[in-house]
């Protein structure tokens, strides 16, 4: 069974556009974890009205990735055999790459990851160095073949296995679940590819960029630490890398993966 997973804070008049694409693509359920929102996010999904969708209402923020672990839980508790995880504002044409994503799951892929960087050529400072922790990652996991792919960006796909094999907490810090997955020794492979632009995520202004710069930086710092069995560091040359970070509801999390 096919579940899809969609964090979803006020993307009103995009929301639609994603979950069409996972009906699509034959999702058998679709969760919404609406969180936080202050538009018509929740009323926008409840107008499609299909029974797939099955949303989990959060009238808080969850704050950055929580979402995908209160989605997990439910799909793993739901019977799924394969999850994808889509941002909720992500209305490129997402068609191919999902579908590439569930093959690669059914062909005994644990997590299966989209390579939104296929070019080498980037512009953007701020771009170069993200990447560069996230390829420091891959390369200390010895999974040098991912590249500067990451389960931070981009549409993602987990096994059944891998639901029950990697503590659903560490899915909202994303690299430390693929640092977890290749300490558990299952299969990470990059799936899909699609540039980052064609994901037609929602643009925002530049601090939000910094923000999520640093969240990611922080979160690779993280998974390393993880990965070669250190306590838990989001600090580098003397920078602390928070972002996001701090708005994470760990306490909502903890109480919803305990029901």
């Amino acid at each position: 069974m096919l579940a899809a997973v969609v964090p979803a804070r006020n993307e009103e008049k995009r929301i639609s556009q994603v979950l069409r694409h996972l009906r699509t693509v034959g999702a058998n359920i679709i969760l919404p974890v609406v969180n936080g929102c202050t538009d018509n996010t929740l009323a926008e999904i409840e107008a499609l009205d299909w029974p797939e969708i099955k949303t989990l209402h959060f009238p808080q923020s969850l704050g950055i990735d929580i979402p995908r672990s209160v989605g997990a839980k439910a799909a793993r508790d739901l019977g799924a055999g394969c999850v994808l995880f889509v941002d909720g504002d992500m209305v490129g044409e997402l068609i191919a790459p999902l579908l590439s994503l569930e093959k690669a799951i059914r062909n005994e892929v644990d997590l299966a990851l989209t390579d939104c960087y296929p070019s080498t050529d980037y512009h953007s400072h701020l771009t170069r160095l993200v990447l560069s922790f996230r390829r420091r990652l891959n390369l200390t996991c010895g999974l040098e073949e991912l590249g500067v792919a990451s389960p931070s960006h981009g549409p993602v796909a987990v096994s059944r296995h891998f639901l029950y094999q990697v503590p659903l907490q560490y899915l909202a810090i994303p690299p430390v679940a693929l640092a977890q997955a290749h300490l558990s020794q299952l299969t990470i492979r990059v799936a899909a590819s699609i540039p980052h632009e064609r994901l037609q995520s929602a643009v925002k202004n530049d601090r939000h960029a910094h923000l999520v710069a640093d969240t990611i930086i922080g979160d690779c710092l993280e998974a390393l630490c993880h990965c070669i069995g250190i306590p838990p560091s989001r600090s580098f040359r003397g920078r602390e890398y928070l972002g996001y970070h701090p708005q994470r509801r760990w306490d909502i999390l903890a109480e919803f993966l305990q029901r």
